[in-house]
């Protein structure tokens, strides 16, 4: 798909077949993530794929939507903030990266025909429980991945001239 088509199409998806997701293609968007651009190229971020058969209650648990748990794949990003550059006013930038990798990882799915939706507003206590994740992994976004059984619907955006500052 030619890329401004790909950035039209792809939508927050809110309904989801329980069809697999074919190993070929989730390769293919985890190696989108993979190579994602990050500073200093420290790829300081994990990437969970997380298989939804029997665990839907406990990952209700992370986030409570119950279409978050009907595709047959979750995706978290998790940051590395120890592994990751830090700018000299002590910026760190584990969670651009990581949410760099993210949106890769999500444009890949669209461009293979499957649906995610970006979820940042999940419990990260319950995420570290249920995942059992290490003291120095940050759980910054899921996304479900799987074929869509929705539509799209309109994409509101604030126009271009209130997003834009062209300096002299």
């Amino acid at each position: 798909m030619e890329f401004t088509q790909l950035l039209t199409a792809r939508y927050s998806v809110r309904a989801y077949k329980n069809t697999p997701v074919e190993e070929e293609k989730l390769h293919k968007i985890l190696e989108a993530a993979r190579l994602a651009p990050t500073a200093a190229n420290r790829q300081p971020f994990k990437i969970l794929v997380i298989y939804t058969p029997g665990r839907e209650e406990e990952l209700q648990r992370i986030y409570s939507r119950n279409w978050f748990v009907q595709a047959p794949i979750v995706i978290c990003v998790c940051s590395i903030p120890h592994d990751a550059w830090s700018r000299r006013d002590g910026k760190n930038y584990a969670d651009v990266d990581a949410t760099i990798a993210m949106d890769h990882l999500i444009l890949a799915a669209a461009n293979e025909g499957l649906g995610t939706c970006w979820i940042a507003a999940f419990s990260p206590e319950d995420a570290r429980d249920v995942l059992q994740l290490p003291d120095n992994w940050e759980p910054v976004a899921f996304t479900p991945l799987g074929y869509p059984a929705d539509e799209p619907r309109t994409k509101n955006r604030k126009p271009l001239e209130e997003l834009v500052r062209f300096e002299k």
